[in-house]
């Protein structure tokens, strides 16, 4: 699609001509117009404050369900649900390959009666609904709609949103199941079957918060974002819809991290980008040129070292999300770098926004930074640098071809690592973690999921329900489910580009969940239907040199690394050697990524295994590859198992000498126990990586 670069504007106030009489106050025609630079309603916040919601959900739906009354009591006005890891991925709790991570970062839903569990005695009616889901989209989605049919509500009432955003799982998130282009088909689907019978309900969240949470810059968060959205907006339109059929109920997600300014300009240049994109589709609705917005403060800038400063950053960002014209935001909580959060916690992240709606007089005001000259200029430059880029991705043939030779992961994987070379040579300084330390750190409660109990009361709940359903019916009706997925790539699917295809439920394949869900078939039986067809996408992995370096030379520590490493090949005939590995569902790679470039700039041999291991393929690799240390990131919450299953694995195979070592969120208590277990060093987050690699030299030195 081409665009005219004249039509890439937005209304700025440094004009003389655009001031009014007194540039703090705003009239009521500032904002609410294309291309809502200023927000999306003439009197913004005067007419309804944005939502406060908080991401929640973990252990069993009896308990995330308690939890979000509780929230709801104390003023949250919507809810957010946080999925654990096998559901996202499309595994029942009884699997396998679940059981590091069950309950852990999320809550476990199998059936429709944990669904039913998760919002009982919360009228879906009037409650709205946001989930954070992108693999298992469609068994969750079935649920959540026979969940409120069973609970008596209409579905044309149900109020929400779906993530329903798996291009940005290919780039950084990769909770995924299917391959990208299947995937894509899934999500046109799901544009159809609501599109007819949930109008009030958000078929998409279009999510930047994921990439900058991977590294992105501000840049680069806004062009591949919108770059995304517009690659649903030609879906919407090849599945035989109308752009003001679909384009109303489009949302987006993004990160607001420390950069204050940056921030509240990058909502500012998203909502003007997102108005000239979208008027190239000519929609007769000025709905469909809003980009609404729901913010989420920063789970990367929270810092376990001295966690009651993320009370701090956490309202700062919160800040610059309301200033930028959010219409729902969530506060990350102080206690999430090392744990999920706790009530106590979670009470005073939610507390900060309360504050900020009802003790200040921020919801007085319509862009409140308008005609500051700072925030008009990084506006400027952040709608000219994403133009660019999306320019540039129109240029190389679109983003679903550039997720697939990863150009786009690699871009901003090398904006992470150059991000943690500044941090790491103090050029950019975190309070607590490399400068203002503070060496009497206060002991935190944390939250504690009982892994092994949630997988048994799982378990218990699957058979209950396998054993008293129709087991013909559910059969049929996963039949059914692959039939119809196994027709999705050929004339059906040219039908449904050439928007020949009209609607019909039994060519729908949400439709065909819907039925097997009411029939109770599980997540996990509903996502093997669809994988029996579109196949599991498995992503490569891939190492890249020299950026950790470019920014980090002259460091001193980063000398000695090398001098060391350089010493260890000197003695031993070959370099140090470490398989770097993601085991379970946990797909957050930001991480490990930065360790393995930096290590290989420092002199070490580097080997990074594929994603969603097994503790048995991990020790594998790590014979055959004869490595000196393993090194396990971990980040949902799963690392006792993870380095039980991995140390038993390496007894198996004869090599207990290889190092283990973790990093990630590790919570100090658990050390011990992880010791016992076989692990010898820990790195959790805000760990230098210079001082990392001089650690692990001594490990195989002593």
């Amino acid at each position: 699609m081409k665009i005219d670069r004249a039509k890439i504007a937005h209304i700025s106030l440094l004009k003389p001509e655009n001031r009014t009489e007194n540039p703090t106050t705003l009239t009521e025609t500032a904002a609410g117009f294309p291309p809502f630079t200023r927000g999306l309603h003439p009197r913004m916040y005067l007419q309804r404050p944005w939502t406060i919601r908080q991401y929640a959900g973990f252990s069993t739906a009896e308990e995330s369900n308690a939890f979000y009354k509780k929230n709801l009591a104390g003023g949250q006005k919507g809810l957010s649900v946080a999925f654990d890891l096998p559901t996202h991925r499309g595994y029942d709790s009884d699997h396998p390959l679940a059981k590091a991570d069950v309950g852990k970062a999320g809550v476990a839903i199998d059936t429709v009666e944990d669904m039913k569990q998760l919002f009982q005695d919360i009228p879906l009616d009037k409650m709205s609904v946001s989930m954070t889901m992108n693999g298992a989209v469609i068994p969750i989605l079935a649920f959540y709609i026979v969940a409120a049919e069973e609970q008596g509500t209409a579905l044309h009432t149900l109020k929400g949103t779906i993530q329903n955003d798996i291009l940005k799982e290919f780039l950084v998130r990769n909770t995924y199941i299917y391959p990208p282009k299947a995937s894509l088909n899934l999500i046109s689907h799901i544009f159809q079957y609501t599109s007819q019978n949930m109008p009030a309900f958000n078929s998409i969240s279009i999510s930047g918060y994921h990439m900058q949470e991977a590294g992105a810059t501000a840049a680069q968060e806004l062009g591949y974002t919108l770059a995304n959205g517009l690659e649903y907006v030609k879906l919407g339109l090849k599945a035989g819809l109308d752009i003001d059929e679909f384009a109303p109920r489009l949302s987006f997600f993004w990160g607001i991290g420390m950069d204050f300014f940056t921030e509240i300009a990058k909502l500012r240049a998203a909502r003007t980008l997102w108005a000239s994109l979208m008027k190239e589709f000519n929609p007769k609705n000025k709905k469909s040129l809003m980009l609404r917005t729901h913010c989420q403060t920063s789970g990367w800038s929270l810092a376990a070292q001295d966690p009651f400063n993320n009370i701090t950053r956490t309202n700062i960002e919160a800040m610059a999300a309301v200033l930028g014209g959010t219409q729902s935001l969530h506060t990350n909580a102080l206690d999430e770098a090392i744990a999920l959060p706790t009530d106590f916690s979670a009470e005073i992240a939610r507390n900060t926004q309360i504050h900020l709606q009802k003790e200040t007089d921020l919801c007085r005001m319509v862009d409140p930074f308008a005609g500051s000259l700072i925030v008009e200029e990084k506006t400027t430059t952040l709608i000219e640098k994403a133009w660019d880029i999306i320019k540039e991705i129109d240029r190389e043939g679109g983003m679903q071809k550039l997720i697939e030779n990863g150009t786009i992961k690699t871009n901003i994987e090398k904006a992470a690592t150059e991000k943690q070379a500044r941090i790491d040579s103090g050029k950019d300084l975190i309070i607590g973690v490399n400068s203002f330390k503070d060496p009497l750190e206060p002991p935190l409660d944390l939250l504690e999921i009982d892994n092994e109990q949630i997988i048994k009361s799982q378990t218990e709940k699957l058979k209950r329900i396998k054993a008293s359903r129709d087991e013909r019916a559910v059969t049929h009706a996963l039949d059914q489910i692959s039939k119809l997925a196994s027709r999705s790539f050929s004339d059906f699917e040219m039908d449904r580009i050439k928007g020949n295809l009209q609607w019909k439920p039994e060519e729908n394949l949400l439709s065909l969940a819907v039925i097997a869900a009411r029939k109770r078939a599980t997540l996990g039986e509903i996502s093997a239907a669809l994988e029996k067809e579109y196949g599991r996408h498995q992503a490569s992995q891939h190492i890249f040199s020299g950026v950790y370096s470019k920014l980090i030379h002259k460091d001193k520590t980063y000398i000695s690394a090398q001098k060391k490493a350089a010493a260890f090949l000197q003695a031993n005939g070959r370099r140090p050697r470490i398989l770097l590995a993601k085991i379970g569902q946990d797909g957050h790679d930001r991480g490990i990524k930065i360790v393995a470039t930096s290590l290989a700039d420092m002199g070490f041999d580097v080997d990074l295994g594929p994603l969603f291991q097994t503790a048995e393929g991990v020790a594998k690799q790590a014979v055959e590859n004869d490595v000196h240390l393993i090194g396990i990131s971990s980040l949902a919450g799963g690392h006792k198992t993870i380095i039980k299953d991995l140390h038993n694995s390496l007894k198996k195979q004869g090599a207990t000498s290889i190092n283990i070592v973790m990093g990630g969120i590790i919570p100090e208590k658990d050390k011990k126990e992880l010791i016992d277990s076989g692990a010898c060093a820990f790195y959790g987050p805000g760990s230098r990586m210079t001082e990392t690699a001089l650690s692990l030299l001594d490990i195989l030195l002593e």
